[in-house]
C-alpha cells in the first residue's frame, strides 16, 4: 500500500506531500495520522531549517474527505473527527522549522485551513481557494473561523465562510491569504528557492522569531513562552551549577552566568 503522507528530505530542505491524488488529497484519518507521524518527524529532523507541504496531482488539499466524516456520529464527529484534525493542524503550526505551503493545485475548505496553518503560501494563478463548508451545511471545523481570521483578517474570511466567496489565488493575494504569486508550474521551485533562503538564516534565531510572532498572534502562549525562558536557561553557567550540585547531593553555588 502506497504512504499517503511522505517526508523527503533535501539537503536543509523537509519535504511532506499528500499522496492521495485520485481523491485531490481529500484528507481522512489515516491521512491524518500519517501527516502528524511526518511532522513528528521533521520536528526532530536537526538538519532540516524549513519545511514544505504540497500535494500530489493536480490538488492541494481537497479538505476533508465528505465520504469519511459523513457516516459518523455526531459524537465521533466532534472528538475523531474536528478535535483530532485540530490536533494534526495544530501541530503544523507550531512546527519549529518555518513551513511554506506549495499551492500549485486548489486549497479548499480543509485544505485552505492546511495551508493557513502554514507560515507562508506560495500559489500559482489558477489556484481556487476558500471555505465552502456551508453550501453543505456544516462549518469550517479545523480553525477555518479562528486561525485563518487571526491570519487572513476577519473580513475575507467573512466573505468565505459565509458568503461562499472562492477566490483565485490572483485575487487572494492582494487580501493577503496568498504571499507570492508565481506562473503556473512554478511553485514548487518558488518554495523551494524561498525555503533554501530561511535555511540560511541562524536556525535558532529563526525558531525563537516564529515562537514569538505565535505569542504575539494567539497562535502560541503559555508553552512558546516556557520554552524561550527553557531555552535560555539551558545556555546558562547556574543550570549546569544546580544539575552538577544535584547530582552530587550538594548546595549549588550559583554565579547568575
Amino acid at each position: 500500500m502506497a504512504e499517503l503522507v511522505t517526508l523527503e528530505r533535501d539537503g536543509a530542505i523537509g519535504i511532506v506531500t499528500l499522496r492521495r491524488p485520485e481523491k485531490f488529497n481529500a484528507l481522512d484519518v489515516p491521512m491524518l495520522r500519517a501527516l502528524e507521524a511526518a511532522l513528528d518527524e521533521a520536528e526532530l529532523a536537526e538538519d532540516v531549517r524549513a519545511v514544505l507541504i504540497r500535494g500530489e496531482g493536480k490538488g492541494f488539499c481537497a479538505g476533508g474527505d465528505v465520504e469519511a466524516w459523513g457516516r459518523l456520529s455526531a459524537a465521533d464527529f466532534q472528538v475523531q473527527w474536528v478535535r483530532y484534525g485540530h490536533r494534526v493542524f495544530d501541530r503544523l503550526a507550531r512546527l519549529r522549522q518555518p513551513t511554506i505551503a506549495v499551492l500549485s493545485g486548489h486549497a479548499l475548505g480543509g485544505g485552505l485551513e492546511l495551508a493557513a496553518a502554514c507560515d507562508f503560501r506560495v500559489a500559482e494563478p489558477q489556484v481556487k481557494l476558500g471555505f465552502p463548508e456551508t453550501s453543505i451545511g456544516v462549518v469550517p471545523g479545523w480553525s477555518g473561523t479562528q486561525r485563518a481570521v487571526r491570519r487572513f483578517g476577519v473580513q475575507i474570511v467573512r466573505r468565505m465562510a459565509i458568503g461562499g466567496e472562492i477566490f483565485l489565488a490572483t485575487e487572494a493575494l492582494t487580501h493577503g491569504v496568498v504571499d507570492r504569486l508565481v506562473e503556473t508550474g512554478k511553485a514548487f521551485e518558488e518554495a523551494r528557492a524561498w525555503g533554501e533562503k530561511i535555511a540560511e538564516r541562524g536556525p535558532l534565531a529563526t525558531e525563537a522569531a516564529k515562537l514569538m510572532i505565535g505569542i504575539a498572534e494567539g497562535e502560541e502562549n503559555a508553552a512558546a513562552t516556557e520554552a524561550l525562558a527553557s531555552g535560555f536557561m539551558a545556555l546558562t553557567a547556574d543550570l549546569k551549577a544546580g544539575v552538577s550540585a544535584f547530582k552530587a547531593k550538594q548546595k549549588p553555588a550559583f554565579s547568575r552566568s
